[in-house]
C-alpha cells in the first residue's frame, strides 16, 4: 500500500478517521513535500498511512499570510493527539509509528480575513522497502566470491550515496521554502513602506499649503481705505 495524501475540508471532520478510497497519493518516493493555500477560517487535514516500527518526520512552515502563524495537530491512528502547536510559524516533529493512518491538520480558524500559504515535507523511514531491494539484488548477482568487493559492501555504498542525496534534496527544498517566506516578508515590507511614504508626502503637501496660506494672510492689508 503506497503512501497516500488526503485533503479534508473542515465541514467533513466527522469522516477524519476513515479516509475514503480514491484519495490523491504521494509519489512512491519516501520524501514528499506539498505547498497549499489555507483560507481564513478553515481547517485542512491530511492522512499518511504508516507501518509498524517506521518513522514519520514532518516539517512545516508558514510562507505567507498575516502573522505567519497556524495551529498544527498530529493524531495517531487511534485518534490520540501526539503533537499540538498553537499559532506557530514553523515546526519539526518526528514520531515512531504503528500500523494505521496518521492524520495531521493545519488550522486557520482563528483568522477571519487572512489566508495562509503553508509548506510541509514528509520524510518516511524504515518503510520496509530496503529489504526488498536487497533481495532483488541477490536474484541477479551471482558469483560474489569472485569479486574483490562483497555484495554487502556494494549495497552499503549505494545506500550511503542514496541517503546523502536524499539529505541534499531535503536541504534544498527547505532552503527554497525559507527563500519564499523571506521574499513574501520583503514584498510586504516594501508595500508598507510605499504606503506610509505616500501618507507622509500627502501630509507634507497639506502642511506646506497651510503655511503658505498663513504667511500670506499675515501680510495682507485688511484696513479699508476711507474717502
Amino acid at each position: 500500500m503506497g503512501p497516500r495524501l488526503l485533503l479534508v475540508p473542515l465541514g467533513c471532520l466527522a469522516l477524519l478517521l476513515l479516509p475514503p478510497p480514491g484519495a490523491a497519493e504521494f509519489s512512491p518516493s519516501l520524501d514528499s513535500d506539498f505547498t497549499f493555500t489555507l483560507p481564513a477560517g478553515r481547517k485542512e487535514c491530511f492522512y499518511q498511512p504508516m507501518r509498524k516500527e517506521a518513522s514519520l518526520e514532518l516539517e512545516y512552515q508558514v510562507l505567507d499570510g498575516a502573522g505567519l502563524d497556524v495551529d498544527f495537530h498530529l493524531l495517531s491512528p487511534k485518534g490520540e493527539t501526539l503533537v499540538f502547536d498553537e499559532r506557530k510559524s514553523d515546526g519539526v516533529h518526528t514520531v515512531e509509528t504503528e500500523d494505521g493512518d496518521y492524520m495531521f491538520c493545519f488550522d486557520n480558524t482563528f483568522s477571519t480575513i487572512s489566508e495562509k500559504v503553508i509548506f510541509f515535507e514528509l520524510i518516511l523511514d524504515n518503510m520496509g522497502e530496503d529489504g526488498q531491494d536487497e533481495e532483488d539484488w541477490k536474484k541477479y548477482v551471482t558469483g560474489t566470491d569472485l569479486l574483490d568487493m562483497k555484495l554487502e559492501d556494494i549495497l552499503e555504498s549505494i545506500n550511503s550515496v542514496k541517503a546523502r542525496l536524499s539529505k541534499s534534496v531535503q536541504i534544498q527544498t527547505l532552503l527554497r521554502a525559507f527563500e519564499a517566506r523571506d521574499r513574501n516578508i520583503q514584498e510586504s515590507n516594501f508595500d508598507r513602506v510605499n504606503f506610509w511614504s505616500m501618507v507622509n508626502l500627502g501630509v507634507m503637501v497639506v502642511v506646506s499649503a497651510v503655511q503658505v496660506y498663513m504667511l500670506k494672510s499675515l501680510f495682507e492689508d485688511k484696513r479699508k481705505s476711507r474717502t
